[in-house]
This record gives C-alpha cells, structure tokens and sequence, in this order.
C-alpha cells in the first residue's frame, strides 16, 4: 500500500485502485467534500506527477480521455483547488509523493495500461439522487429525469413557465461553465428540440445562470456529472456521426445523429414563439418583456 496523508486528503494506492479522500480541513473547498471519496482503477489512469514547488509540491493524476464522466462534463473549466486529481503536498512529505507517484507508474507499465481514449466510462460519477441549490434555481436528478425549481430571482419569463422536467431519453449533451466571481457562469440542458438555441442563460428556460454564491453554484458540477455519466459515451455520438458508403459508391454528406432537420428547427422557433405570446395574453409579460424576449429569440435562432 502506497498512501499520503495530507490536509487537503489522502491518496491510498493498492495496486488496482487509486482512492482518492477529499480531506476534512475548512480550506477543502465545499465541491471535494461533497464529490465526496473517489475510487480510480488504474485502468482509467494515464499518468501521474509530483511537481515540486518552494513552498508545497502537488500531485497531479492524469486520466485517460473518456474515463471520467465528471472531467467530460466540466471540461477542465474545475478551478485548481476543486480538482479531485490534484493534490497539494508539504515540503517535508516531497519523498512520500515521489514514492506514491512512482508505485503507480510502475504499475502501469506492468500491466500495460494503454493511454488512449476510452470507449466507456470506467468511474460512475457522484449517485443518485442529487439535488443543488443554486443562484438561479433548484435543480435536481433522480437518474431519469432532471427538475428545474425557479428561484424568486429567476427571469420572470423562466418562472412564468414553472417548474422544468427534461427526461434523459431527451436530452443531448450538457453544457457547463463555473461561475468565476468575475463571470457569470452557466449549466445548460441542450435537447434535440433546443440544441440550435442560442438564448443567453437569464433567459433560457433550460438553462441555469449562475451568478451568486460561487462555491455553491460549482456544486452544480455534481448534477452536470451525474447526468453526463447516463447520456451515451462520447465515442459513441462519435460513432453515430461517422457515415456510412452507400451501394453507388458516391460519399455521403456528414450529419450529426442528434442535430434535428432544418423543419425541425423551425418547429421549434415557432412552439417558442407560441408559448411567448401566450404567456403575453394572458397577462404575464408586459408589452416591454414580450417584445424584448421575442427579439431575443429570433436573434438566436438566426445565428444558427
């Protein structure tokens, strides 16, 4: 057994897995700690370092492309100190991190674990059911469907719809960015009915914007992972779009599998613009917000 214990956590090695212990100390940002204890088998690891610093040194673990369902869904937009693969390491403890790093190289060259992409997911993801409070909303996922709760501070458009239930059948891909403090930032449900819009986050009913409370919004991080690990695999979607000759012998043209027809598109843009203006009828916009949101979402179903 290889292990190092620091404040920030603990990495414990036993020749199969890594398993990697959020630590317990209050500057352990809120998203490790609720992320929680991860196991990673070494078949889903690509390299490892210990990168000596003056003052501390860092482990850092590098996974192969595909493995992870919460670095697919984050994108590597996860600010440092929320990493879970990376591990700041005190001075005094530079040889322990050097022996640790090492025992794990090791293993890899024996077993001979490849470092291409993979073609499955080979770590789950947080569990679920898991439920986040953000600045925008509520939303929640029980492994099926996804909810979206309005806050009081929500777009009046957004709350005037209610509440959002999206199944996964339906969903594409999800999109996500991490509110910075300086930037805004976003988690986004792209549907086959909504992956052309192009409405900013305030205003789109599929969206979160994220804009308050940073360390809380980065846990919208866990719902973004939990749905990405029950969508298909990304060599999968990449599977899909690769075509196929036909018996005439001519190429075909390249068309994503879960991007709609043109027709589709528009059968889109109209039920929005449907649900706009019955939102307006019934008094819930004003002339102002009717006309403003109306010019929006024809500004960004143009640019498509």
């Amino acid at each position: 057994m290889a292990e190092i214990i620091q404040r920030d956590g603990t990495w414990a090695f036993d020749g199969t897995t890594v398993r990697i212990t959020p630590g317990l100390h209050r500057s352990v940002p809120l998203f490790r700690q609720s992320y929680g204890e991860i196991a990673v088998p070494l078949e889903a690891v690509a390299g490892v370092v210990y990168e000596p610093e003056r003052r501390r040194g860092r482990l850092r673990m590098r996974l192969r492309e595909g493995a992870d369902p919460l670095l697919q869904a984050t994108g590597g937009r996860l600010p440092d100190a929320a990493d879970p693969y990376r591990l700041a390491v005190d001075v005094d403890r530079a040889g322990v991190a050097e022996y640790v790093a090492e025992e794990i190289r090791h293993a890899l060259l024996l077993d001979g674990v490849p470092k291409e992409p993979t073609g499955t997911y080979l770590l789950p993801g947080p569990p679920v059911p898991v439920s986040v409070r953000s600045s925008d909303g509520r939303v929640s996922f029980d492994g099926t469907q996804v909810r979206i709760d309005w806050a009081d501070t929500s777009d009046r458009v957004k709350r005037a719809t209610g509440p959002r239930i999206i199944a996964v059948a339906d969903l594409v891909h999800v999109e996500w960015l991490p509110n910075s403090g300086y930037e805004d930032g976003f988690l986004r449900f792209a549907t086959r009915e909504t992956v052309f819009s192009k409405l900013p986050p305030e205003k789109d009913p599929y969206a979160l914007d994220l804009w308050g409370n940073v360390r809380r919004d980065l846990l919208t991080a866990l719902v973004a992972t939990a749905v990405t690990a029950r969508l298909p695999h990304p060599s999968a979607r990449t599977e899909r779009t690769r075509p196929t000759d036909p018996p005439d012998g001519t190429r075909p043209r390249r068309r994503h599998a879960s991007v709609p027809a043109q027709a589709d598109h528009h059968d889109v843009l109209l039920r929005r613009l449907r649900e706009l203006g019955e939102l307006h009828r019934d008094g819930v916009l004003t002339d102002e917000e009717f006309t403003r949101t109306k010019s929006v979402i024809l500004r960004g179903f143009r640019t498509v």
